[in-house]
């Protein structure tokens, strides 16, 4: 968890603002087929619990149903990937891009690496899983 209390961020354009205050998840990076496509290489994901998130602008905010245990919210106007909310899970998790800096956070290890792309390689001496993580939910 980071210590960070309070921390701002939103998309390229402006469409989606927010502001998170209480506890963050440190940084996981996610390399399934589904961040890859959403992000255009591997996601870089903090979360916290959707109680500690307001936002300050949500004109351009839209939700993708994107499979049956998750949905992504994106911005509809630049297309800033933004969000992952699991429908099962207490938390929502924040792509740590769209975070003002400095944001006190760290990056702390890579999910699904059975699936990440061909063309790189993780040698950072992180933990690497080769699925999801259990029981790295934020308070």
């Amino acid at each position: 968890m980071s210590s960070a209390n309070s921390v701002t961020g939103g998309c390229l354009c402006g469409a989606v603002g927010f502001a998170i205050t209480g506890p963050m998840r440190d940084v996981i990076n996610c390399h399934c087929g589904q961040c890859r496509r959403s992000h255009g290489h591997y996601a870089a994901y903090a979360a916290t619990n959707p109680d500690n998130l307001t936002f300050t602008e949500d004109r351009g905010l839209k939700w993708y149903q994107s499979s049956d245990a998750a949905r992504r919210g994106f911005c509809m106007e630049c297309g800033s990937s933004l969000f992952w909310k699991p429908v099962d899970k207490p938390h929502i998790a924040v792509a740590a891009g769209s975070l003002d800096q400095p944001t006190g956070l760290t990056t702390t290890g890579d999910i699904f690496t059975d699936d990440m792309g061909d063309y790189y390689v993780i040698d950072d001496g992180r933990a690497n899983w080769p699925g999801t993580m259990a029981d790295e939910e934020p308070s």
